[in-house]
């Protein structure tokens, strides 16, 4: 029995990868398990699979035999392919009658660049579906025992990520500080000592609780909890390295106080 086989059972009329169409399809947060129907879907048809750095193997070993791999990682301070690079790479792909498969870990539209990808494409006349991801900022908190949200805690979340917070472009910190709302961070580890510097200056108690978490779903994640004066300097202690997700506010304390009763839930199902 095929992927397409089994895809039918579960879906029923599964959605059809046209010769000349992308794909803009999130991987999730990383771990397989979490790849939605239709992803998988796509990896079973696609001619070309264009891919992040951040797309696990054994996702892409579930590709269709013969489908080619194209590398299209972007990482910080590493050598990368520039976005017009990979965007030039999809129009030309689809023009050679090819099923593209654009796979980007999380979800193509938030801070995934998936908007500019579909803008382009477009914009030259190329066929295009958004496949949605689940997004690492959600999932790898949550699968960390820290919830986005939470009665009581919060009423909102925001999601920033940590690009260009050394620059004048950067986001306005103070703003965000005051609206007393937990921050979910992306992409923040070679700027959270700023970050959190400026957050503290915008109004935020040092001791606000923080965490990380590092290569969330995977075999290898790890979790650190610390508060907002602190977390960046205990990060380096560490030895963290990204990829990774930060959450400050009050929704991390959430995390100790669920350790703190699982024993008591096993032992009552033992």
């Amino acid at each position: 029995m095929t992927t397409l086989d089994l895809l039918r059972r579960l879906m029923g009329d599964v959605p059809v990868f046209e010769l000349g169409h992308v794909w803009l399809a999130g991987a999730g947060p990383g771990d397989p398990a979490h790849l939605t129907l239709d992803a998988v879907a796509g990896l079973a048809q696609a001619d070309v699979v264009v891919h992040d750095a951040l797309v696990d193997p054994r996702t892409l070993a579930m590709r269709r035999d013969g489908a080619v791999l194209e590398f299209a990682g972007k990482r910080g301070g590493k050598p990368s392919a520039t976005q017009a690079d990979i965007t030039r790479r999809l129009v030309e792909l689809a023009r050679q009658d090819k099923r593209v498969l654009r796979l980007k870990g999380g979800d193509p539209f938030v801070f995934g660049r998936g908007g500019e990808e579909a803008l382009t494409l477009a914009a030259q006349g190329i066929p295009f579906r958004v496949v949605p991801g689940i997004t690492s900022g959600l999932a790898g908190l949550a699968l960390a025992s820290i919830p986005a949200t939470i009665r009581g805690v919060n009423q909102a979340v925001i999601l920033a990520t940590g690009h260009g917070a050394d620059t004048e472009e950067g986001l306005d910190w103070a703003a965000l500080a005051a609206t007393g709302q937990p921050i979910i961070l992306y992409m923040a580890m070679k700027t959270l000592d700023r970050i959190a510097a400026a957050l503290v200056a915008g109004g935020l108690s040092p001791e606000t609780p923080a965490a990380i978490v590092v290569s969330a779903t995977l075999p290898g994640e790890r979790v650190l909890t610390s508060t907002l004066a602190d977390i960046a300097s205990d990060a380096e202690a560490a030895g963290l390295e990204p990829p990774a997700i930060v959450a400050i506010g009050g929704i991390v304390t959430v995390r100790e106080q669920l350790l703190a009763l699982m024993p008591r839930v096993l032992e009552a199902v033992s």
